[in-house]
């Protein structure tokens, strides 16, 4: 009871003109960084963090937040429409909402995405507002081991996203590690791979590799076509353009799912809301009684990843408002913005200025609902880029690719990266190996590779073993990865 009493109270702290436009103005700005590749979603809150020095804590508090929510669902508009995931995040969400569009049904991607974002978003604040303590109590005990296993658990959806050549897939996902391998040794500082170019010291960028595996890979398949002389395939007729009432029920529990996955990957720092869409969408296919319509435009595949998406966010403001650990990019500027008015995040907040934090709570459900009317009334609008030809379009991805994959670090040697893993991605496609699991590989890398060393220095080998967590998740990363297998073996079989 008094829980709802703080909620109601910190509706009252939000309600005025000042707190609303704040909401508004950070939820276009999310969506706009969302959909621009090169933009993520830390930077875009970066980016407005400057804006809040004047202005009073909750309000700057609020803007940044919904900077925050509204990035992690605009990246889907143009992994959608276009293939080319404006977040890394948004990646799960172009393996089955890029393909509706190619059928015509760009309407299904876009509005299954917007539900689904917006569903994730309000289960993932409501576990936020109902469990943050004990959330965070138990993601705080983390060992590195545990999250090295969390990480192999991750990487075993490469057999369930591969289908029947599981052997490319995971050919794939090996090359995605060796990639994240190039660059400063993060343990002890040696350099790997770099043949004495500085640029490589700190690796391939995520962004830049992402555009070009996705987006310039396809369009270089497209010009080895010939096709981009040609119209834009799939006219879309009034029926089929955008789901019913009835079409976003029968989503109800993979979304539901995935919002609760997203929530729980989300609290864990480091994770990432990238992660949770990729375990998200792999849960969603093992239960989905159309599994092998994955990949080819299965609105269940858009609908998992964009929950977990969203859902994330509330579980990486558990552990910083209530331990003031960062569980994302985007949470440790929001520490930052909390510092720079004299807050300090932790349990004493919770106690010491509760009117901010519930305040904070009820703005994340209104920018939630103004996302949704925002998404719904643009979403219109963004589906128009179906319709431009080809000739067109392609110059236009291109350019935003190039753009993108500059504003990164304001570098052409990210440019020339990203032209690289599209000619690399082409040349793969050419022989059937999937992008998907080299994305997974470099998501994954790091935080296997780290948290695998500082286990084996904290506790030897045997560490895995010996804690429980780290066990079970070993035992269930195997049981993840051997399952499709058996399953293909067993219908291959079958006369």
């Amino acid at each position: 009871m008094e829980l709802i009493t703080h909620l109601l109270e910190g509706f009252g702290h939000i309600a005025g003109v000042a707190p609303f436009l704040a909401i508004v103005v950070g939820v276009i700005a999310g969506i706009f960084v969302g959909a621009m590749p090169g933009l993520s979603p830390s930077m875009g809150v970066a980016i407005l963090l400057p804006f809040t020095f004047k202005m009073p804590p909750l309000i700057g508090l609020v803007l940044l937040t919904a900077v925050y929510l509204a990035s992690n669902y605009g990246g889907s508009i143009t992994a959608v429409t276009i293939n080319t995931p404006g977040t890394p995040s948004a990646v799960a969400t172009a393996f089955d909402g890029y393909p509706l569009t190619l059928q015509g049904k760009a309407g299904w991607g876009l509005g299954v995405s917007l539900v689904a974002s917006t569903v994730g978003g309000m289960v993932g604040i409501i576990l936020l507002i109902l469990f943050s303590q004990p959330l965070a109590a138990v993601a705080v005990k983390m060992h590195p081991a545990e999250y090295f296993s969390l990480a192999l658990f991750g990487l075993s959806t490469v057999a369930s996203l591969a289908g029947k050549d599981w052997a490319k897939a995971f050919t794939a996902a090996l090359l995605g590690l060796l990639i994240n391998t190039i660059g400063i040794d993060p343990i002890s500082g040696v350099k790997r791979y770099t043949f004495g170019e500085t640029n490589l010291f700190d690796g391939f960028d995520f962004i830049p590799a992402l555009i070009g595996l996705f987006a310039l890979s396809e369009v270089f398949s497209k010009i080895e076509e010939g096709s981009w002389k040609t119209q834009q395939s799939g006219e879309l007729s009034k029926k089929e353009q955008w789901p019913t009432l009835k079409d976003y029920w029968n989503l109800k529990w993979a979304t539901l799912q995935a919002s609760i996955v997203g929530t729980l990957i989300g609290i864990f720092p480091g994770a990432g809301s990238a992660i949770a869409s990729f375990l998200a969408y792999d849960l969603g296919k093992r239960t989905s009684k159309h599994p092998e319509t994955f990949g080819k435009g299965n609105p269940e595949g858009v609908a998992a990843a964009e929950a977990a998406n969203s859902a994330s966010v509330g579980g990486a403001m558990v552990p910083l408002l209530t331990l003031g650990i960062p569980g994302s990019a985007s949470t440790a500027v929001l520490i930052g913005a909390l510092m720079i008015h004299d807050l300090a995040p932790g349990p004493l907040l919770f106690t010491e200025r509760p009117d901010l934090i519930y305040g904070l709570f009820a703005s994340m459900f209104v920018a939630n609902g103004v996302m949704f009317l925002l998404g719904y009334w643009g979403s219109r609008l963004w589906i128009k880029v179906t319709k431009v030809p080809l000739n067109v379009l392609i110059p236009l991805i291109i350019s935003i690719a190039s753009v993108g994959s500059f504003a990164v670090k304001n570098s052409l040697f990210d440019v020339g990266a990203c032209f690289g893993f599209g000619f690399l991605g082409w040349a793969l496609k050419r022989y059937g190996y999937p992008m998907a699991p080299i994305v997974l590989g470099m998501v994954l890398g790091k935080l296997m590779e780290v948290n695998f060393r500082r286990a084996v220095i904290m506790g030897g080998y045997g560490v895995f073993f010996h804690r429980p967590a780290s066990l079970i998740l070993l035992l269930i990363s195997v049981a993840a990865f051997a399952y499709p297998l058996i399953q293909m073996r067993k219908q291959e079989r079958v006369p």
